[in-house]
């Protein structure tokens, strides 16, 4: 079987799909459009990243292909749909990745608001003179209040840190959970409006898009800390530098943007936002799993089965 591994992984794929044909785009760049619909026609399984449009229009040109393993949770990069009625298997990276993402997440929130970032450029510049009583001052976590909008495995494990910190836990979803840990459903109005702390980790869906505008920021408090590790269309982001100039929050904290890799250029200049570049699962370890995990999606599949994390 051919199978084409669209960027280089953290990860042996040659040693691990041994026996088959693997055509492995181990540079340092992705794939254009073109040479990913070039390098896809024999394919017979592709690995692909979430900046891989897996349309229609290229499933058509692959006549052969049985399987995609996209090298990621989310999968809005994919048409399943379409997949799914040409018999093609589609997989994601559920389970291996949600401890690491939940802990970028919680980092971030931690960063913006106590103004980590902020106080080490504050002081490599030189402008640390001695301690004062008002230099860099931040917001509490223990006994605050954090929002999860979202509320699958990584929203779930944020809330469990949370929880850890002596911190209240409200949750937005789209239905309420069962979860054997302190946690409150709230509507979405109320969620913001009572959070010092709100952190997105919901999928994009036509539900979650631009659910974060002004009219948003303006119902939150101005001591509150946003994040977002779930999906960057969820947020306004011109909206958001507005809030942030403005001062209507206090702080955020980005790992994910509206038009990725592009960014809002007014946020560059803001010192209450911290811009990671995605880096959610980007621990060692979890990236070597997905890795394992996608070679044996596609295993899988050839071997007539049906992967556990089949979508």
């Amino acid at each position: 079987m051919k199978i084409l591994v669209t960027a280089k992984l953290p990860y042996d794929v040659k040693k691990h799909l041994a026996g088959h044909e693997v055509d492995y785009n181990d540079t340092e760049n992705g794939l254009t459009p073109a040479e990913l619909a070039e390098r896809a026609k024999g394919a017979d399984a592709i690995i692909s990243m979430l900046s891989d449009k897996i349309t229609p229009e290229l499933i058509d040109g692959c006549p052969k292909l049985k399987a995609v393993a996209n090298y990621a949770v989310g999968f809005n990069n994919i048409d399943v749909a379409y997949a799914k009625s040409k018999g093609i298997t589609v997989c994601n990276t559920p389970d291996v990745l949600t401890q690491a993402t939940a802990e970028l997440g919680f980092s971030l929130m931690m960063a913006a608001g106590r103004r980590i970032v902020e106080s080490d450029k504050f002081t490599r510049e030189g402008r640390f003179h001695g301690w004062k009583s008002d230099m860099m001052l931040g917001v509490d976590f223990f006994g605050k209040t954090i929002g999860v909008f979202g509320f699958g495995r990584i929203g779930q494990a944020v809330a469990k840190m949370s929880i850890g910190f002596g911190m209240k836990v409200l949750y937005n979803a789209r239905t309420k959970k069962d979860v054997s840990f302190a946690a409150e459903y709230a509507d979405f109005g109320e969620l913001v409006s009572k959070s010092d702390f709100v952190i997105i980790t919901a999928p994009a869906t036509p539900e979650t898009k631009h659910k974060f505008t002004m009219e948003t920021f303006k119902k939150m408090k101005s001591t509150a800390v946003l994040v977002n590790i779930g999906r960057g269309e969820i947020i306004k982001e011109s909206d958001l530098a507005d809030a942030l100039e403005q001062k209507l929050i206090f702080a955020a904290g980005l790992d994910v943007y509206e038009f990725e890799p592009k960014i809002e250029q007014r946020l560059f200049a803001l010192d209450n936002v911290i811009l990671a570049p995605h880096i959610g699962s980007g621990t060692t370890d979890t990236r070597s799993a997905m890795g394992a995990l996608c070679c044996d999606s596609i295993l899988t599949v050839f071997g007539g089965g049906t992967p556990r994390n089949a979508l």
